[in-house]
């Protein structure tokens, strides 16, 4: 019989709670309409539940039939949350505070002359937040990015909050040579830190490890990048429907871990589906590394 582990860190954040818990609280009291300015977080099932709630999607801060307009967690950029406050009846700033750290680096770092680079995802709805709060900022993904650029003797870096530190050091070491000064702004999420350090930690412990949360969600999708790092037999799900048996023949330990967007009711769900499908039971947590390396 397989033990089913769950990582020690795993599933939905703060800024996520926070942001659901406002978004619910408002359509339970709500006169009018409620729209999202894009989806409110990477989790298609609990973006789904919310439309049945009354609260829909809108693709644009001009495109919605009055009432509020709540700003994502990912964040908007300053144009388009003028746009927001000059059309809507009431907004709503559901932005992660995480996210808020990181438009105030990128701000500090325009304001004070660095050239600006945005470690994160291009086309990433916070990446695109980001560089709405610093107008020339580049966006890099790995050393490899900075060829070709002709950067500035001072250079800032900040960092899209779902990033690993192993992988922002890699950079600034790229970085360091090639320019007089590098200042680095740490805007990684200590909740995302701690997140990837579970589930790394886990992932060397487990035949098969099964990945929670939105295909879209960065801090999922490096999850399992993660898990692969030391895991063969990696499952990236968004729900539990997907799971099955043949996954998780001839394992001993199969590793359950999530991404800052999945509530508990979704991770709930697929253990109890995993030990369904397996005859497992859930054994005690694997705790978090010190560090995510």
């Amino acid at each position: 019989m397989p033990r089913i582990v769950i990582a020690s860190e795993a599933g939905a954040c703060y800024g996520v709670n926070r942001a659901l818990e406002l978004v619910r609280k408002a359509a339970a009291n709500a006169r009018g309409p409620i729209h999202t300015l894009g989806p409110l977080i990477h989790n298609p099932k609990v973006v789904g539940e919310l439309e049945a709630s009354g609260v829909s999607v809108a693709s644009a801060p001009d495109q919605y039939d009055g009432g509020t307009l709540v700003l994502r967690t990912h964040g908007v950029t300053p144009a388009e949350e003028e746009l927001a406050r000059s059309s809507a009846e009431a907004v709503l700033d559901a932005t992660c505070p995480f996210v808020v750290r990181a438009h105030r680096a990128a701000e500090t770092l325009t304001n004070e002359g660095y050239d600006v680079l945005v470690f994160g995802e291009p086309g990433h709805p916070e990446v695109l937040g980001t560089l709405g709060h610093a107008p020339g900022a580049t966006v890099v993904q790995a050393p490899e990015d900075l060829e070709g650029l002709r950067l500035k003797r001072r250079v800032g870096l900040v960092v899209q909050t779902t990033q690993s530190r192993a992988r922002l050091r890699e950079l600034v070491s790229a970085l360091i040579g090639r320019v007089d000064e590098v200042r680095v702004m740490d805007t990684i999420c200590e909740a995302t830190s701690r997140r990837q350090a579970a589930a790394a930690r886990l992932a060397a412990e487990a035949d098969v490890m099964v990945v929670v949360g939105g295909r879209v969600s960065a801090n999922t999708c490096r999850l399992a990048q993660i898990c692969l790092g030391s895991c063969s037999r990696v499952h990236h799900i968004e729900d539990a429907d997907e799971l099955q048996g043949s996954w998780f023949a001839g394992a001993q330990t199969i590793g359950v871990t999530a991404g800052a967007s999945t509530p508990q009711d979704q991770i709930d769900h697929v253990v109890r589906t995993i030990g369904a499908l397996t005859g497992g039971s859930v054994a005690e947590s694997v705790p978090a590394a010190e560090s995510e390396d």
